[in-house]
């Protein structure tokens, strides 16, 4: 088979594989939606914190659900090949906590010291900080499961690691097109965000680390007063903006920030240099 037909191929099964996720997922949402109360109907409906996390861990059942049959009937692989593997990942799982939650800690405090955003209060409340915490962690399990697992894992077979990278990565931003408070900038600052999330898996095609780093950031974030890509939720310290701008996000959050792309794109030279570096430091 000519590379060109195997292109067509890995490209054919993943727009395959996309249809198929969202008519299973959307059933599945459905079902969550309706087992929690929440009235779908209403279009300025505001889900309660249960509700979302249980609809969530729906979208998580059907998301493994679609990907287990392409894996074994499609791919004809094992599930735990999206990059499941435990052994000798700890580290990367703690590393990309820590990475997400430095990027956010300095972030706000960056923002408090240049007047940005003003501190207001602190709201903590255990029971809600609980179910953030499952919630994020649904979120950047699918989604990392989705994106880096199943797509750019596809990708990589066919087309070379940092074009699979960029193509995923466009496909992960597509994916918040819809979100409240959305444009251009965060588009791109999403894209970035991929790029960021992909790169340790194109160089070892394990998720613990993009899961961690999708968790810690989204977590901490939101823990911090800043919405999530546009979307609103618990925050232990809350803030106002007095003018919302590109330098703090404004509605957008974090992520619709100039600090978000800095911090992504120095993130990507230090992921790049480590990989790299192990490389050529490895025996031949």
């Amino acid at each position: 088979m000519n590379r060109k037909t195997l292109k067509c191929n890995t490209i054919g099964r993943i727009f395959l594989f996309i249809i198929a996720y969202f008519f299973i997922v959307g059933i599945f949402q459905l079902i969550g939606a309706n087992l929690a109360g929440v009235d779908y109907t209403n279009l300025e409906y505001k889900e309660t914190s249960i509700q979302q996390l249980t609809t969530s861990f729906f979208d998580l059942a059907g998301t493994f659900l679609v990907i287990w049959l392409f894996m074994k009937f499609v791919d004809k692989e094992k599930f735990i090949e999206l990059g499941f593997q435990t052994k000798n990942r700890f580290k990367d799982f703690i590393y990309g906590i820590i990475i997400g939650f430095i990027i956010m800690v300095l972030g706000y405090f960056l923002l408090i010291y240049f007047e940005e955003i003003f501190f207001v209060k602190i709201n903590f409340d255990f029971k809600e900080l609980l179910i953030s915490i499952c919630l994020f962690t649904i979120v950047a399990i699918v989604e990392e499961t989705l994106i880096r697992g199943y797509v750019l894992k596809n990708l990589m077979s066919s087309f070379h690691k940092y074009i699979a990278l960029i193509l995923s990565s466009i496909l992960f931003s597509l994916a918040h097109s819809f979100n409240p408070n959305v444009n251009l900038f965060s588009l791109f600052d999403l894209f970035l965000a991929g790029i960021v999330l992909g790169l340790s898996y194109i160089y070892t095609k394990n998720l613990w680390f993009p899961i961690a780093m999708h968790l810690s950031w989204n977590l901490f974030q939101t823990l911090l007063g800043f919405n999530v890509s546009g979307q609103d939720a618990y925050s232990i310290i809350e803030f106002k903006i007095n003018e919302a701008n590109l330098v703090n996000g404004g509605a957008f959050g974090f992520e619709g920030s100039y600090l978000s792309v800095i911090a992504e794109i120095l993130t990507i030279i230090g992921i790049a240099y480590y990989y790299n570096r192990q490389r050529i430091n490895q025996p031949q």
